[in-house]
């Protein structure tokens, strides 16, 4: 019964798509100043559309028919739930490449949401949407240089090589040298991005609110809001060349302590436009590339504190945050200044590229955010519950939302422990923390639609991050929360100075920040004792 019920609602929901898609296609051909572009569009939407419809119905009866009659708390269900799990991930994932667009942006997201997607869902996207993304033709990528510069590929640059280095969900990269003979990258949007977005995301957000009807525990409303707020931004290659000059002059105005070891690659002006953008080449080790930083005399350790510094002193200081810093996006290699110690090691430099998606944090938000994450570092369960409901998550739900922040259950959150937040090397803990997640679904799906949706940007740069460290250390690093624990402790006491109206405030303010700093101290401390045992006990 159930099964026939979805069957007809998802043909009813695969008409209204190709009826929604129908009318975009015929709006645009009719008010089109390129008639041959747009009926081209009009002609491939309505494949476009019934591969949703035929996906999300696919997907929709394999979960209500292999899991019928299974008893929830049963072997056999958890094993058919992993195997349905493991056919829809494909089943998107095929879709997410036939369709391209913004449905790979859409997978990109899903890869990021360990905490309220199915593993095999991230995982699958994770390995196969952030490096491995469709490719424009050689054809395209003329079409849009001419389009852009004024000439193709071979006139506007000395060489040009066809063949791309890397390709994202929006545009690929092409090495090329400028005629003054500077090696650049040129980053060439797809051209069939703007092409179809207008149809895709109506269809996708019709799709999504008839499943949340359909299944209310499914609502991911807000995920396809926030591609349809970010996507446009994305797309403008100059907006993205303004975010990378503003976020080096963050680092030298409000980190200079820290601004040499940040860089992003100087920008091409001249070469460069809303849909092509020329930088300057850089010769580097993703992030997640042990063996070869290994090889440029770094350690991965020092890379992972690099990177959680890096984006602590963004989110607590700046208020002005790359939100995509996935592996692909997080570049590594030495410092141009500094040469090996005396142990022939070097000093990582993070080169940040993809600069498209930014969040700005408001000074309350980010203070609160900056208090949440100091209460985490010191196991302060008044604290996290305080910020946690400044920041909107309620009094009810503080609990998983230090969780999703942590990847740990509450009673490792408030442990005083030294390791408290640290997930072991095994994968015990992250294992333990998905068992967590699963049970607790519904409270998580809530605290999302809670949130604003800069904290969920928030959310989604702490779990690139986290992905990240785990690649480099295999878990979590002490250090990476150590440092968090620091920057967010003087997030915190400048905000309380700055609020601050008399001397005696001003004093106060200062003895907790040094008591602070003596706590941290301590917990270095605490933390090279630790590391001394287990190596005495080797």
């Amino acid at each position: 019964m159930a099964a026939r019920f979805i069957w007809r609602s998802s043909g009813k929901l695969a008409l209204a798509c190709a009826g929604l898609g129908t009318g975009v296609g015929a709006v645009a051909i009719a008010t089109s100043d390129d008639p041959a572009t747009t009926f081209r569009l009009f002609s491939t939407v309505p494949i476009r559309l019934a591969r949703l419809s035929a996906t999300a119905a696919a997907i929709a009866l394999d979960y209500e028919y292999s899991l019928w009659g299974l008893r929830e708390d049963s072997a056999e269900r958890l094993q058919v739930k992993h195997e349905v799990h493991l056919r829809g991930a494909r089943r998107v994932e095929e879709l997410c490449f036939k369709n391209k667009g913004i449905y790979i942006k859409l997978g990109q997201h899903i890869s990021q949401l360990e905490y309220l997607i199915p593993q095999e869902y991230v995982q699958i996207m994770r390995e196969s949407l952030l490096n491995k993304c469709p490719l424009s033709s050689y054809d395209e990528v003329c079409e849009v240089v001419k389009k852009e510069l004024g000439g193709a590929p071979e006139e506007i640059f000395k060489e040009f090589d066809p063949v791309p280095i890397a390709s994202g969900s929006l545009a690929q990269v092409h090495i090329a040298r400028t005629h003054d003979g500077e090696k650049v990258a040129v980053k060439v949007q797809h051209a069939h991005m703007t092409d179809t977005a207008v149809a895709d995301y109506a269809t996708v957000e019709l799709i999504v609110n008839f499943l949340h009807r359909l299944f209310p525990s499914f609502d991911y409303r807000w995920l396809v809001d926030e591609v349809h707020e970010s996507l446009p931004k994305e797309l403008d290659f100059l907006m993205e060349a303004k975010h990378s000059v503003k976020c080096m002059d963050n680092f030298r105005k409000l980190s200079p302590h820290f601004a040499d070891y940040i860089y992003a690659p100087s920008v091409y002006w001249n070469l460069s436009s809303t849909k092509l953008l020329t930088m300057e080449f850089m010769d580097c080790a993703q992030v997640n590339d042990v063996k070869r930083i290994k090889q440029l005399g770094i350690q991965p350790i020092d890379v992972v504190k690099l990177v959680s510094q890096a984006f602590a002193e963004m989110i607590f200081k700046h208020g002005f945050v790359h939100c995509d810093p996935h592996a692909a996006n997080l570049l590594i290699h030495p410092m141009p200044s500094s040469g090996r110690n005396i142990l022939g090691r070097r000093k990582p430099q993070l080169v940040l590229i993809d600069h498209g998606l930014y969040k700005e944090l408001d000074l309350p938000t980010r203070t609160n955010y900056a208090a949440l994450w100091k209460s985490l570092v010191f196991a302060d369960a008044n604290g996290i519950k305080e910020s946690s409901v400044k920041l909107g998550a309620g009094e009810d739900l503080h609990e998983i939302f230090a969780g999703i922040l942590t990847f740990r259950p509450w009673n490792k959150v408030i442990d005083p422990a030294i390791d408290h937040l640290a997930i072991q090397v095994d994968g015990s803990n992250l294992n333990q923390f998905q068992m967590y997640a699963s049970q607790h679904f519904y409270q998580i799906s809530e605290l999302i639609c809670r949130l604003p949706r800069v904290i969920l940007l928030m959310l989604k740069t702490n779990d690139c991050i986290r992905a990240v460290n785990g690649a480099l250390v295999k878990g979590s690093s002490l250090e990476t929360f150590l440092i968090i624990g620091r920057i967010s402790s003087e997030a915190v006491i400048e905000s309380r100075l700055k609020e601050s109206k008399s001397l005696l405030s001003r004093i106060r303010i200062w003895v907790d920040g040094f008591a602070l700093e003596m706590r941290l101290f301590a917990m270095h401390m605490a933390l090279w004792v630790l590391r001394f045992r287990k190596t005495l006990s080797l």
